[in-house]
């Protein structure tokens, strides 16, 4: 079974284009979800990342997110730590939940692909762009963030142009149904590659 990586800067639609698949039959996983959940509940994770940040970690044994969020923005180094810490275990619960899925392939969605270097890992690679005025309208709205906040995210992430020349397929998430077209298209590409595998 293949393993396709999905990606895409902040706002540029991966959550759109991930349930457009899943509408399809495949298999999805969020890494991001997965993370915020092994925060709360793996111990080890827990007696890290307190180790790491401080007892303010956490807040009634739940992660102190907006204390984390302001505590690495500017802080690269604290940002890999924490990201060595909890990626690892990320990628084993991965492994395991690939195992159970009965499809031609799954798809791992994860907004820091390439900038952690794991893209490798995976069989193809999918990138969601959009306009960066869209992008930075779409995560002001949903995030309820100042524009500065969300122009300073973007300005962390790789360019998309970057991401696009590195990736197997790229998906523009301008309006739905040309999105939805578009994954049908890499679906159906999809379907061939893994029938090959």
């Amino acid at each position: 079974m293949i393993t396709v990586g999905l990606t895409g800067g902040i706002g540029s639609g991966k959550t759109t284009v991930a349930r457009a698949f899943e509408a399809l039959g495949i298999p999805i996983y969020i890494a991001d979800d997965e993370a915020k959940r092994l925060m709360n509940t793996s111990k080890v994770i827990k007696r890290k990342l307190i180790a790491l940040f401080g007892e303010l970690a956490y807040v009634n044994n739940t992660l102190n997110r907006p204390y984390l969020a302001k505590t690495i923005f500017n802080d690269k180094a604290l940002l890999e730590q924490m990201n060595a810490i909890v990626h690892p275990k990320v990628g084993n619960h991965f492994k395991k939940w690939k195992k159970k899925q009965k499809a031609p392939y799954v798809i791992k969605e994860a907004a820091i692909l390439f900038e952690n270097g794991s893209y490798k890992n995976y069989d193809y690679i999918i990138t969601v762009i959009a306009p960066e005025k869209e992008r930075i309208a779409r995560v002001m709205k949903r995030d309820h963030a100042s524009k500065e906040k969300v122009e300073a995210i973007i300005a962390n992430q790789w360019k998309d142009e970057i991401k696009s020349s590195l990736s197997d397929f790229v998906i523009v998430n301008t309006n739905l149904d040309s999105t939805k077209e578009a994954v049908l298209k890499t679906h159906k590409k999809l379907l061939k590659l893994s029938a090959k595998a």
